[in-house]
């Protein structure tokens, strides 16, 4: 580690043009750097910086050296990181996947406590309402609101059931006659939670009857927020999970319908790369993360504990 020193703080002033701001970057002093880059081009032969008032710019030694070295110590860290990750349940970068809305609400509070438990993982969450390949995206997990996989390929882990409820706004009531079944349910007033275009299939069961409709193409769109703000305007009925409408029903912004009728509930899964064995850096999220959600009564989430499937 320290052989590569010298190289770390040459290539940091080399792509900051600045000692000082090399310095601070690494957390060192201006000359402690100045120091080391003198001592790499003694030990080199060559004057690989030229340092001016104004700028510090490359000898072609200097460029050489940079062009060289650069990618070297970039593969020596990425071989480091993958050493870490695959021993170490507390230390190393961990890359998450997870949907807009659930992100937005749920995760800064699990990264927060996340990072107060373990402050030397690094953690990098990319928010994107589609499903995501985890191994083409280069991602260690990825969370999914969705229904159960049908991909036997996959491993799996389900978290929990995420019910949900069919919503429409008191205007938009007042220009319709509130329905009583799911046959009711004109399909030009409902709205498609959908990335394809298509419409949508809403299931409802009550007493053992069972009744799908299909929902409208009218407006249709792969996030749930965006449905709820057009619900919650007057532009038609959707359904979506109970913690992105709970609070709006609490005020009163939209009223959920057909509550003697249970809509299937979707699942929340996270996904995996095809590990043989769950690394521990990845596990150690794993069982935070459902360790949060069995206490995250906000969310009104129903607790699953299963193994990961495939």
């Amino acid at each position: 580690m320290q052989d590569i020193k010298p190289i770390r703080v040459f290539l940091k002033v080399v792509a900051l043009s600045s000692f000082a701001a090399a310095a601070r970057r690494l957390n060192m002093t201006p000359a402690s750097v100045t120091r080391i880059v003198a001592k790499l081009e003694q030990d080199l032969g060559q004057q690989l910086l030229v340092r001016t008032t104004r700028q510090v710019a490359l000898t072609s030694a200097g460029a050489m050296v940079a062009a060289r070295f650069g990618p070297v110590v970039d593969s020596f860290d990425q071989v480091t990181e993958e050493i870490t990750r695959a021993v170490r349940p507390d230390r190393g970068r961990l890359s998450i996947n997870a949907p807009l809305s659930l992100g937005v609400r749920l995760l800064p509070t699990v990264i927060d406590r996340f990072r107060l438990a373990y402050p030397n993982i690094l953690v990098d969450v990319t928010l994107t309402d589609r499903l995501v390949d985890v191994v083409q995206e280069n991602c260690d997990l990825a969370i999914r609101v969705s229904g159960p996989p049908s991909d036997k390929s996959t491993i799996w882990r389900k978290i929990c059931e995420v019910p949900r409820h069919a919503v429409a706004s008191p205007a938009l009531l007042e220009r319709m006659q509130r329905p009583e079944t799911p046959d009711d349910l004109n399909p030009d007033f409902c709205m498609s939670y959908t990335s394809s275009g298509k419409a949508e299939d809403w299931t409802f069961r009550k007493d053992g009857i069972k009744r799908t409709i299909t929902a409208g193409r009218a407006i249709t769109s792969n996030n749930g927020d965006f449905l709820y703000s057009l619900a919650r305007l007057g532009n038609g009925i959707t359904v979506l999970p109970d913690f992105i409408v709970n609070d709006g029903i609490a005020a009163g912004d939209v009223e959920p319908l057909l509550t003697d009728w249970v809509i299937s509930p979707l699942w929340l899964t996270l996904f995996y790369p095809p590990y043989d064995v769950l690394p521990p850096l990845v596990a150690t999220f794993t069982d935070f993360f459902e360790a949060h959600l069995s206490e995250a009564t906000e969310f009104a989430f129903h607790a699953s504990k299963t193994r990961p499937g495939s």
